[in-house]
């Protein structure tokens, strides 16, 4: 393994820190709309504290994780195959295993677990079990130990993906641990801001319950093996924003205008 020294002074070694940053801060979104819509659902009081602790978390999570590369890499290991009957021409077919991992399963179960929350809660905006305005000035609707927990489970879920996605793009763990507290920080500076922010606009609250939507049903298909290009999901996800940014800045002007003619 080559020493600190000897990586400081390597461009290859600066240009591989600099993509894995940058590909860890965008993995690291998925993570930071989750917190951030979950802790938003606390009373306003815990909410910077819900978002701090669920990021540390993360940090933490993600250095234990690089601490046992031998055993994350080993989550790739297959663990069962199920049989299944692919069709071959019109009347031929064949019999071939479906193999799933650790990795495959937690996936999985993460995926599932999204999707489960981003429908329950879409289900809760849509059709509010009671007053909003009381609601808000009563507080959340979870509990912190509930929160931290869900918070805990998905950090667990993208700070694999996180970490595999990490030793894929570079061999020194020195580069892959500098990546990960940069991205953990630059998610800890955005936190509170960026929960504010969706807070603030409803609008905003049901397009980020629609991406986590969304990556839950691509987790769960990359627990099956059908891998769709991460550049795909935040392309969709950045245009939605845009027409999303456009619809605001469109009601404002509206609201000015209304203001002016009265």
């Amino acid at each position: 393994m080559e020493s600190i020294a000897t990586l400081a002074t390597s461009p290859a070694a600066w240009a591989a820190l600099v993509t894995l940053i940058v590909m860890e801060v965008v993995l690291g979104i998925d993570n930071l709309v989750f917190i951030s819509i979950l802790s938003n659902k606390l009373p306003e009081e815990s909410r910077r504290k819900a978002r701090f602790i669920g990021i540390s978390l993360a940090l933490g999570m993600r250095i234990a994780l690089l601490s046992t590369l031998a055993f994350i890499v080993g989550l790739t290991a297959t663990v069962f195959s199920l049989p299944f009957t692919a069709p071959i021409g019109q009347d031929g077919h064949a019999v071939m295993d479906f193999a799933f991992s650790w990795r495959d399963l937690i996936l999985i179960a993460g995926g599932l677990f999204l999707v489960w929350k981003a429908t329950t809660e879409i289900h809760h905006s849509v059709d509010p079990p009671g007053n909003d305005l009381l609601d808000k000035r009563k507080g959340g609707s979870i509990g912190f130990g509930s929160a931290i927990v869900q918070i805990l489970a998905l950090d667990i879920v993208f700070s694999i993906d996180s970490i595999l996605t990490a030793v894929g793009m570079t061999d020194h763990l020195a580069i892959m641990v500098i990546a990960v507290v940069v991205a953990v920080g630059v998610m800890l500076l955005a936190a509170n801001p960026l929960g504010e922010f969706i807070n603030n606009n409803p609008s905003i609250v049901m397009l980020a319950l629609g991406f986590l939507l969304m990556i839950g049903a691509v987790l769960i298909a990359d627990g099956f093996g059908v891998h769709v290009p991460k550049g795909y999901i935040y392309a969709a996800m950045a245009f939605s924003a845009l027409v999303e940014g456009l619809n605001m800045a469109a009601r404002r002007g509206r609201a000015k205008k209304g203001s002016a003619d009265h």
